[in-house]
This record gives C-alpha cells, sequence and structure tokens, in this order.
C-alpha cells in the first residue's frame, strides 16, 4: 500500500524567530499516525522546525538543494550540509523551473543528489497553461519526468522512497481549478510513463501527490481518486486549521486503504 502524505511546502516564509511556534502548532493538530507527514520550511528554518517538531513523528523537509557536493557556488546549499535537518526535499518544483531555469536535466542531478544523501525525494513535473490549451499537457509531464529520471535506476529510487508532485501550474494562484479528474488523469500518466520507461509494475509502488491550489476543502475530492496518494500544499500549509483539515482529511484515506488491503 502506497503512503499517504501531506507534505506542507512554507516556500519563502517565516523566520528562525516564528516557524518552531507555529511548526509546534501545527504539530500538535495533526497527530493521525497513518499519514505520512512532512514539513518543508526556508533553509534558515530548518533546525528550529526540527527541534519543534521532535518526537511528533513529523519529518522535516527542505525546499531544494544544489546539484553539486562543495564548491564556489555563492550562497547555495548542498544535500551533505542537510545532515541532521532534513530528511526529505522538493526537487524541480515549478517555481525554480520558472524562476530559476531548472531544466529536466539538472533536476536529474539533484536527484542523484538527494539519493546519495539518503534524504527522500518529492520530484515535482507539470504543466504551463499553453501546454494544456495546445493538448500537450501529458506530453510536457512525460518529458519533464523522463529528464529527470535519466540514468537513475527504478529500484534505487524505490528504495530511497521516490514520490512525485504533479503541479498544474496553469491553476496555481490564477483562479482556475484543476479537477480531481485531472489530476487522476495526470497521475495515471505518469503511472504509464514510468512503466514505459522500465519501471514496469513497480510504477505502482511510487506515491503521486497533487500539487494544485489545495485546502481542507478541496483535498477531499483529490484523495477521493485512487490514483492520487496525497498533496503538496503551499500557502494553505502555514495555516494550522487548514493542516488540521488536510491532514483529517488524509487519514480517512489511509483508513481506508488499510481496511481494503
Amino acid at each position: 500500500m502506497r503512503d499517504v502524505i501531506v507534505a506542507a511546502n512554507w516556500k519563502m516564509n517565516t523566520t528562525p524567530a516564528d516557524a518552531g511556534e507555529l511548526a509546534r502548532t501545527i504539530a500538535s493538530r495533526i497527530a493521525e499516525p497513518g499519514v505520512v507527514r512532512v514539513i518543508c520550511p526556508p533553509f534558515p528554518c530548518l533546525a528550529a522546525v526540527r527541534d519543534a517538531v521532535a518526537g511528533e513523528g513529523i519529518a522535516v523537509g527542505a525546499q531544494n538543494i544544489h546539484h553539486e557536493l562543495a564548491g564556489a557556488y555563492t550562497g547555495e546549499v548542498s544535500a551533505p550540509m542537510l545532515a541532521g535537518l532534513a530528511t526529505w526535499v522538493i526537487l524541480g518544483h515549478s517555481e525554480r523551473r520558472r524562476d530559476f531555469a531548472e531544466s529536466d536535466a539538472l533536476v536529474g542531478r539533484k536527484l542523484g543528489r538527494a539519493v546519495e544523501a539518503r534524504l527522500r525525494p518529492i520530484l515535482c513535473v507539470g504543466e504551463l497553461l499553453a501546454d494544456r490549451e495546445a493538448g500537450h499537457a501529458e506530453d510536457v509531464v512525460a518529458s519533464q519526468l523522463t529528464g529527470a529520471l535519466v540514468g537513475h535506476d527504478p529500484e534505487t529510487l524505490l528504495a530511497a522512497g521516490i514520490v512525485i508532485a504533479y503541479e498544474p501550474v496553469w491553476a496555481i494562484g490564477t483562479g482556475r481549478t484543476a479537477s480531481a479528474a485531472d489530476a487522476s488523469a495526470m497521475a495515471e500518466a505518469i503511472r504509464a510513463t514510468l512503466r514505459s520507461g522500465g519501471w514496469d509494475l513497480r510504477a505502482d509502488a511510487v506515491p503521486i501527490l497533487y500539487g494544485g491550489s489545495c485546502t481542507s476543502a478541496s483535498i477531499g475530492e483529490f484523495l477521493a481518486e485512487p490514483g492520487i496518494d496525497g498533496a503538496l500544499v503551499g500557502g494553505a500549509s502555514l495555516k494550522p486549521d487548514e493542516m488540521a483539515g488536510m491532514v483529517a482529511r488524509a487519514a480517512l484515506t489511509a483508513a481506508a486503504r488499510r481496511a481494503v488491503s
């Protein structure tokens, strides 16, 4: 049975002075052991969040890593630097692709560094509005996925616990809405891409998260889809009430899946 996951991406929000208290408040509201819970704060807040959630069964993740281990890369953070601070990492987020021109090949190099450092990767893929309107959504996502996975062994990535997050970029902060059917269709396309790329039945073991604008009011429709295994949550993850509602709904899905299995 695939993990049911709610991962909080705090983006460039909070400071070391307030991140710990926010994390403690959220942790007290999301005590659902059937759900894998992850908080990904900005780099300066990792230690504060780590300390705040210690003993709560909540993982801490980074929002990015550099593709090299060390060197003359001012302002960057490498995977080995996260030892003791984080156990997860987000890779290839749409904002990184948009603002820093991260290519699929570069994301693939970062994926390798994450696996080497024993960081559980959340690999993000997703299409722009122009891609979807042109009918190329699935092709774009397949290209991103295969480009990032070149040279990576499926067994190694499965052992690392790889998770894929589908970001319908056209529905994030635009007022447009991606439906559960949209997300479900893309999840199946992602697994089909993996199967055709040599993953075979192992593709069915990879958790796929919905990474659009998700809230406690909308997460239920996505979790009702058998192919969707949770959410990568943006702005709503900074609100304890929203996180509590989303994790509670995810717990129902996890319980139902356990009962069926």
